[in-house]
């Protein structure tokens, strides 16, 4: 069924699965103020919205992306050739590793974490290259009370150092070369409510992922590590995520402080390409 016409005036579907919802009939070339500040409040809800079907050059996905937000420029994906803007995200048929192989949340190392990105769909492989969502507001709510109560008050270490920074292009020079850039500039470390109060929706969310979180602030690793893993498998629940299949023309939109996503990566011998744009967010409160 669609969702309410209270916040969107646009037709919203639930996924069917544990996260997100499509927008449909909508052209994202001709959205105007009102309909953008009409998603960004249905992203909030929802987590992630899909959009098939779309017509969206880099100069028109900037555009869109400029309605909803101010647009980060990743520092480490590469750049297309014309629009530094607009991130590649690529994988050539001889290529053994992709983008987002893993279960993650953009930008949890920045002090300000990203909202979101806007990912577009420009060439995608004859069968697989699906990504896959979870919703961490969901996984919030079945938690038990117990454990609700003892995450409340703690925090959590980010980094983006052991992902882009030099010592994992050391370790990873194929997958650094190929994909990432600029290691030199990967020095970024920051410390969040391991519950955050999202800023949209107000709905509490668990805001640890297994890309970018190092351990529990004032914790070591070895502590940390049993209650982390116990989150990260409690997030990745069926019963949280949703897994999109991809054409060209689609869009995905999510928003980092409700989701997590991870990029399957079953298409050896094909190629894939995404335009992805990031927007900038906020400071995070419990």
């Amino acid at each position: 069924m669609p969702d309410s016409m209270e916040l969107t005036g646009l037709d919203i579907s639930p996924s069917g699965g544990g996260v997100g919802a499509f927008v449909n009939d909508i052209d994202l070339r001709t959205v105007e103020a009102a309909e953008a500040a009409a998603i960004r409040l249905a992203l909030g809800r929802h987590g992630v919205l899909f959009f098939r079907d779309q017509e969206l050059d880099p100069d028109a996905q900037i555009a869109f992306a400029r309605k909803i937000g101010e647009i980060n420029i990743n520092r480490f994906f590469k750049p297309t050739d014309t629009h530094p803007e607009v991130a590649t995200v690529l994988k050539e048929p001889d290529q053994k590793n992709n983008i987002g192989g893993g279960w993650h949340t953009d930008h949890s190392y920045d002090e300000e974490p990203a909202l979101g990105s806007i990912l577009v769909a420009v060439e995608t492989p004859p069968y697989g290259g699906d990504t896959l969502f979870a919703s961490t507001c969901a996984a919030w709510e079945t938690l038990s009370d117990g454990m609700k109560k003892m995450l409340s008050g703690l925090r959590a270490v980010h980094s983006s150092r052991h992902v882009f920074g030099k010592e994992a292009a050391d370790a990873n020079a194929e997958i650094q070369a190929e994909h990432y850039g600029n290691a030199g500039a990967a020095t970024q470390d920051s410390v969040h409510p391991v519950v955050i109060r999202h800023p949209i929706s107000g709905r509490p969310s668990l805001y640890v992922n297994p890309g970018f979180t190092l351990r529990f602030d004032g914790w070591t690793d070895a502590e940390s590590k049993p209650m982390l893993d116990y989150l990260y498998a409690h997030v990745a629940k069926p019963e949280h995520t949703y897994r999109f299949q991809w054409q060209p023309g689609s869009v995905a939109f999510w928003d980092n402080r409700a989701s997590w996503h991870y990029a399957l990566n079953d298409y050896h011998g094909h190629r894939r390409l995404m335009h992805r744009i990031t927007l900038e967010g906020e400071a995070l409160a419990a």
